[in-house]
């Protein structure tokens, strides 16, 4: 099976990683990036790695170093765009040769960051500034700063919608699922598109935890009970979703979809709906630049479920960048993470959330802000246990695998009932959690 390959790939790269983290990569364990106190004194070569390989073809990127340089003219920066970066990065981290600078992969365990990243500084000091430092934090210490931060939402076509008779936002799971019938049956649209084929958007489904239950330790009730249990986040998402393909409101043949073609196909009203981000909102803009519609169709609502009256939504970060252990220039590294998290607008240019505490909303979330919508920040404590239990459950709520048979299941592709599809994934869940207790 493709699942069990991947598996063992993983499992492999782990060792491998495990292999070098005990050698020359363990000597630097616990490592200080130090902030320069004078400008001057950062100097060196630093190399960025970046999965944005867009930026640095377009010449973004070059432009952010030469603003750099203006404050920090002793450092070079060479950038490293990487397309495959989850794929590639792991790879170079079997070395000491990954970058100064680099987002921290995903295969990497918190646990080991200390082996592999020079610390940023104390997580009291940095919580007082930054969104998201626990989702790096070992021992005290903070390993890894996004530069920007992510909300999920429906991203929509405000004008079919519209022209369905919709104007308000749903408040529930039921009500969301009307208003994609009168979608279907009052426009040509496609009321919800799955992207089922590229995968990845799939696994945003993921972040509807914390929203159902206005709940900022939605990630410890992960690591200590039942994800598909009654009620619960999760259950709520994964059974909308069910019940979006079961009822026909999606695309009639998942397996053709493709993420880049949807973006022209909503701003044009061909798709009405699509679970992602609000790093989604600026692309679909664009896209209905470049389609010659109106970028302002493009709306942006929470998931449809209420607290006391109130939508909740919940932040999270995007890669972490960090400083590699092994850089010969840490104090050019840091400040390269200094200046681009905090002074280089990279935020603002992407309609994100920034990571810092004290700057307003994003441009895309003002409805957000004007409807009330609760911007929760998980606490990520047990972020490091909910990911082994995953691992070990072989369920992948951070992966693709398990809703594309929730999808292939509510479209008749796959036999069973949705109740029995979630008792198992319950059940693998708890076998794993109880297997991994001290």
């Amino acid at each position: 099976m493709n699942r069990r390959k991947a598996l063992a790939g993983s499992i492999a790269v782990l060792a491998l990683l495990a292999s070098a983290c005990t050698g020359t990569g363990g000597s630097s364990e616990g490592a200080d990036a130090e902030a320069p106190d004078d400008p001057s004194e950062a100097k060196g070569s630093i190399t960025v790695l970046t999965h944005r390989t867009d930026l640095v073809q377009d010449g973004t990127m070059k432009r952010y170093a030469a603003e750099f340089n203006r404050t920090y003219p002793g450092v070079k920066v060479e950038f490293d765009a990487l397309t495959d970066y989850e794929g590639e990065v792991k790879i170079r981290m079997n070395t000491e040769n990954y970058g100064d600078v680099l987002m921290i992969p995903a295969v990497i365990e918190k646990k080991d960051y200390p082996k592999f990243f020079a610390s940023l500084g104390g997580e009291a000091e940095r919580d007082a500034k930054y969104r998201f430092t626990d989702y790096s934090t070992v021992d005290g210490k903070v390993y890894g700063q996004s530069p920007v931060g992510v909300v999920p939402g429906f991203v929509y076509n405000k004008k079919v919608w519209s022209e369905a008779g919709v104007t308000d936002w749903p408040t529930t799971p039921d009500e969301f699922l009307d208003d994609l019938k009168a979608i279907k049956s009052k426009t040509d649209a496609v009321p919800y598109y799955t992207n089922f084929k590229d995968m990845w958007p799939l696994t945003q489904w993921t972040n509807v935890n914390g929203s159902v239950g206005c709940d900022t330790s939605a990630t410890t009730k992960l690591a200590e009970g039942d994800p598909w249990a009654e009620g619960a986040d999760l259950r709520v998402a994964d059974t909308l979703l069910y019940d979006i393909v079961r009822g026909g409101l999606a695309e009639k043949d998942p397996t053709t979809t493709n993420w880049e073609a949807s973006k022209p196909k909503l701003a044009k009203g061909e798709i009405a709906t699509m679970w992602l981000g609000s790093w989604a909102v600026v692309q679909m803009r664009d896209a209905a630049k470049q389609a010659g519609t109106d970028p302002a169709d493009i709306g942006f609502m929470p998931f449809p479920a209420q607290k006391d009256g109130a939508f909740c939504a919940v932040t999270s970060p995007d890669y972490q960048q960090a400083v590699s252990v092994h850089s010969d220039n840490k104090a050019a590294a840091r400040a390269w993470i200094d200046w681009f998290t905090d002074k280089s607008g990279y935020a603002e240019a992407n309609l994100a959330l920034s990571p810092l505490k004290d700057a307003p909303l994003p441009e895309v979330l003002k409805p957000y802000e004007e409807e009330g919508v609760k911007l929760l920040d998980l606490d990520d404590t047990k972020g490091a246990e909910v990911k082994s239990i995953d691992n070990q459950s072989e369920v992948g709520i951070y992966k693709p695998d398990y809703r594309q048979d929730l999808v292939d299941l509510a479209r008749g592709a796959r036999k069973g009932s949705l109740d029995d599809f979630l008792g198992d994934l319950t059940k693998r869940w708890a076998e794993a959690r109880k297997s991994l207790e001290p």
